[in-house]
């Protein structure tokens, strides 16, 4: 009789931690995370990638000599990343961090493209509402004379139909940028980064 109030009591205690245990697992939590972390939680493009792939364009770039021959900074434009994946790749956040970097080095000049209709409708505003002397000149805009833009593809393979406790996936991504001249429509600059990872999953879990 002891032994099976002590194998009752045990039961109860394991189910007591258990529950607890449970309880942990699903309760929410937040806590701050390094954005330098360089941690991938799987085989997918991720901002460890994004951070990876702007430096290193950018770098490209602002070493080249395409701009190293410029006389003076050259007013660029970005017409943005074609996303031929797969998956939402926020393509205008790689743009953006690439701008912020080439833009701080002072060797290219960039026109506000995603702006245009903003600035017209001010400029229009303007011109009916604000004191000569004080308005935005109409007709006086920079035209770019090169543009920046890019392409962004991938490839997926998985792990054939064996027996097994756990499945692979590999993912290649390829990033291509590019330079035209607006006005010949010359390729003036290129840059090409890749990067693949494979990552192993099991069947059956939590």
């Amino acid at each position: 009789m002891k032994r099976l109030t002590v194998l009752f009591n045990s039961a109860i205690a394991s189910s007591l931690v258990i529950g607890l245990l449970g309880c942990a697992a699903v309760r929410e939590s937040t806590h701050v995370v390094d954005v330098g972390d360089q941690r991938h939680y799987d085989e997918n493009y991720d901002h460890t990638d994004l951070k990876t792939l702007s430096t290193d364009v950018s770098n490209d770039l602002l070493n080249s000599p395409f701009l190293s021959q410029q006389p003076t900074p050259p007013v660029t434009m970005i017409a943005g990343i074609k996303n031929d994946t797969d998956e939402y790749i926020d393509t205008k956040s790689l743009t953006d961090q690439m701008k912020v970097k080439i833009f701080k080095s002072g060797k290219m000049r960039f026109i506000n493209e995603t702006r245009r209709d903003e600035i017209l409708k001010e400029q229009g505003y303007q011109a009916k509402n604000v004191t000569p002397g004080q308005q935005a000149q109409i007709g006086k805009q920079l035209g770019a004379k090169y543009m920046m833009s890019g392409s962004f593809s991938k490839i997926t393979k998985g792990s054939g139909r064996q027996v097994r406790v756990s499945k692979k996936k590999f993912s290649y991504y390829k990033l291509t940028m590019e330079i035209t001249d607006i006005t010949t429509g010359e390729i003036t600059w290129m840059a090409e980064r890749e990067f693949a990872r494979e990552a192993s999953k099991p069947l059956f879990g939590w």
